[in-house]
């Protein structure tokens, strides 16, 4: 009939059946069988001696098409591990998820790292920051046949899992304004069109953006990417990668990619290796990042909690030009890194290890480092032959500098 065009039919679907199975719970559990779990436990014990050569072992496995990007496997694999929820006698909540914010020039392999930890992730939503449909990254209430229904963004659809969200520049307004509460409160709380509600967003938001026009490392990073500070401070990490045209580096990079890595020769030892190396694939590391979530709740030294405490002191003095970052964000980043480190570290506290890793990790992403004169640039990082060695020495020489100030 013509004066009904327009107007969606209605129609109540029913479901007639004797037996009924819900197969995508929020949880989707991971089934990890016994014989892997062995396997972990004996990579473990295998670089007992040397465990941040284990640890790298299995950050190669990530983006293996991307050469090098060390600092940048590390923070994306952190970042999805996560640290642990805690909550206060009020129950006030502080988040466990960490947040990532790549920012490059083009071509310096951002969206690779979004698609691959989608691939990681038992639940993730991949979007850029205009969103698709008219709810764009938050909610949205639209009206449907007369009655106004709530649309749910990328991030609310994302709840438990990760939502990667390329040119984080480009978000819409409305979601600009309520972006913040999703990232720290992981709550959207909506009143539109008579409908007042609260939608959950425990999601890992993992944010890819361009420098706006040519990245100025004199100035703070908020005015090289047109986002505010206060959004920039719910990031644990904010990673530069910038183009530098290193020429070494370039030979290097193209060597590897046309090599394609064909080396059939070597000693047993080096073939044990990589046997080991070679079993961090993509189905691995998702059942690692299950497991070590699931099975470790990692707790703070004293140690480790004095030179996370040190760190914050130390950038809190400091953080003249970068106050936004150096707020009590940054020390419960720190302290969800350390956590994480811990985690992928195949352990149930946190050590010193991981609370200085954790400051490295956050020192990378500051605009002027507090601590170590050149961190160099997170896209030139590469993996170190003997990183235990090389640990030790950042190790001393971070102390050194903690104490120093402390004193």
């Amino acid at each position: 009939s013509s004066d009904m065009r327009g107007v969606r039919c209605d129609l109540e679907p029913v479901l007639v059946a004797n037996h009924v199975r819900r197969t995508n719970e929020l949880k989707s559990e991971i089934y990890i069988p016994d014989d892997i779990i062995i396997k972990f436990k004996q990579f473990w014990e295998h670089f007992k001696e040397t465990p941040l050569k284990g640890r790298n072992a299995i950050l190669r496995g990530i983006c293996p098409q991307v050469f090098g990007l060390f600092t940048v496997k590390l923070a994306v694999f952190l970042t999805l591990i996560g640290g642990v929820q805690q909550a206060d006698a009020s129950g006030t909540k502080i988040r466990g998820e960490s947040h990532i914010l790549l920012v490059g020039d083009p071509g310096t392999g951002k969206s690779q790292f979004l698609k691959f930890a989608a691939k990681l992730s038992n639940r993730a939503v991949i979007t850029t920051g205009l969103g698709s449909t008219s709810a764009g990254l938050t909610v949205t209430a639209v009206k449907d046949s007369g009655e106004w229904m709530l649309e749910a963004g990328a991030l609310v659809l994302a709840d438990g899992g990760l939502c990667c969200i390329d040119e984080f520049d480009s978000m819409r307004e409305h979601d600009r304004a309520t972006i913040h509460e999703a990232m720290e409160q992981q709550t959207i709380s909506v009143a539109k069109a008579g409908l007042v509600t609260t939608l959950n967003t425990r999601t890992i938001v993992f944010g890819a953006t361009n420098p706006k026009g040519q990245y100025d490392p004199s100035q703070p990073l908020s005015v090289n990417t047109t986002l505010s500070g206060p959004l920039l401070s719910r990031f644990d990490i904010v990673l530069v990668l910038l183009d530098t045209k290193n020429p070494e580096w370039d030979k290097v990079v193209s060597s590897h990619i046309l090599s394609n890595e064909d080396d059939s020769g070597g000693s047993k030892k080096r073939k044990d290796e990589d046997e080991l190396m070679s079993e961090w694939t993509l189905p691995m590391l998702r059942k690692y990042i299950h497991y070590v979530k699931e099975c470790f709740k990692p707790v703070l030294t004293k140690e480790a909690e004095r030179i996370i405490s040190c760190y914050y002191q130390l950038q809190r003095r400091l953080g003249v030009e970068n106050a936004a970052r150096t707020t009590v964000r940054m020390l419960e980043s720190l302290i969800r890194l350390a956590q994480a480190h811990a985690r992928l570290m195949f352990r149930n506290e946190v050590n010193q290890l991981d609370a200085i890793t954790a400051i490295l990790c956050v020192e990378s992403s500051m605009t002027t480092s507090a601590i170590v004169d050149d961190i160099g640039n997170a896209l030139h990082s590469n993996f170190s032959e003997n990183p235990d060695v090389e640990y030790a020495k950042q190790e001393q020489f971070i102390l050194n500098k903690l104490r120093a100030v402390v004193d």
